[in-house]
């Protein structure tokens, strides 16, 4: 489940102390993370509001408040590679209807990522937090 690969990165992070060795966690992250298939690059994935460029590409299993969420993204940018990779813990394999009670300041708070990042990453994520509760809420129905 989602939240749990979540809870272990909390968990990861609480044993990385220092700052830089987060940032690079999170770089890491991105680096594993699956890319996403250029055809699948389309102005209907991109995420605006974003300094760097910006690709989430939903992939909802079944239909209704019931459906499974999950998504495919990339970015151009390795730290926010690796923010869509936490954003994948956070919320892939979540039913759509629980996506919006999802907390993202609060969770992504425990990593202590909102206190490093500039403001204008901090405003990509705001914008691909908005953009993935919109497609759950869309596909919830």
């Amino acid at each position: 489940m989602a939240q749990e690969k979540f809870e272990e990165l909390v968990e990861t992070f609480e044993f990385l102390e220092d700052w830089e060795d987060r940032y690079r966690h999170v770089i890491d992250m991105g680096k594993a993370f699956p890319p996403l298939d250029d055809a699948l690059k389309v102005p209907a994935t991109k995420v605006d509001g974003c300094a760097s460029q910006v690709w989430l590409h939903p992939r909802i299993e079944g239909q209704g408040p019931g459906a499974v969420f999950d998504f495919a993204g990339e970015s151009d940018a390795m730290i926010v590679r690796g923010l869509i990779a936490v954003l994948h813990d956070l919320y892939g394999g979540l039913p759509v209807s629980e996506v919006g009670a999802v907390d993202a300041p609060a969770e992504l708070g425990r990593l202590g990522l909102d206190e490093h990042l500039s403001s204008q990453r901090s405003n990509g994520l705001r914008a691909m937090v908005q953009r993935i509760r919109k497609v759950a809420a869309e596909s919830a129905g």
